[in-house]
């Protein structure tokens, strides 16, 4: 079998961006369908398979939204949806998402340095570091809608 000439290989390329866009306008009118339903209108217009699947899970109960405030701002907490049996680890990986969603969205800083901010402040609930990052978040007593505080933490 031959290789493509190379213009054959630019006009097969060129039809396919468009059934690829085309592809993705469907997604997304799709999408746009579904966050119209009583079930999803909390979420935003721009809104991805993950964040839909999150709030299916919700609904089932068969995942929590932990409220994650941050200690030095008066602002709401953020609504963070992780599995009931969600470990610290699962909670940390779901707060990042979230704010680089909303940084999507907004069009904010686009990079955080995470490692950074792990090792800068911690989470905090009902007075205890969440320090284990293995422990499941039901050992520390976090059940649905409680809210843990993004604290920074004190140089030894």
């Amino acid at each position: 079998m031959e290789a493509p000439e190379p213009q054959e290989q630019h006009q097969e390329e060129e039809e396919a961006e468009p059934a690829h866009a085309a592809a993705l306008a469907l997604w997304q009118s799709g999408l746009a369908r579904l966050v119209r339903d009583p079930l999803l209108c909390d979420l935003p217009a721009q809104v991805t398979a993950e964040e839909i699947s999150s709030q299916v899970a919700l609904e089932y109960g068969q995942a929590m939204t932990v409220r994650v405030r941050r200690a030095d701002a008066p602002e709401a907490p953020l609504p963070v949806v992780v599995v009931q049996n969600a470990s610290v680890a699962e909670l940390k990986k779901a707060i990042q998402r979230f704010v680089q969603l909303r940084q999507e969205r907004e069009g904010g800083v686009q990079h955080l340095g995470w490692r950074y901010v792990w090792r800068t402040y911690c989470l905090v609930f009902g007075g205890e570091k969440l320090t284990d990052d293995r422990k499941k978040l039901r050992e520390y007593g976090i059940r649905n809608r409680d809210e843990v505080t993004f604290v920074k933490k004190l140089r030894k």
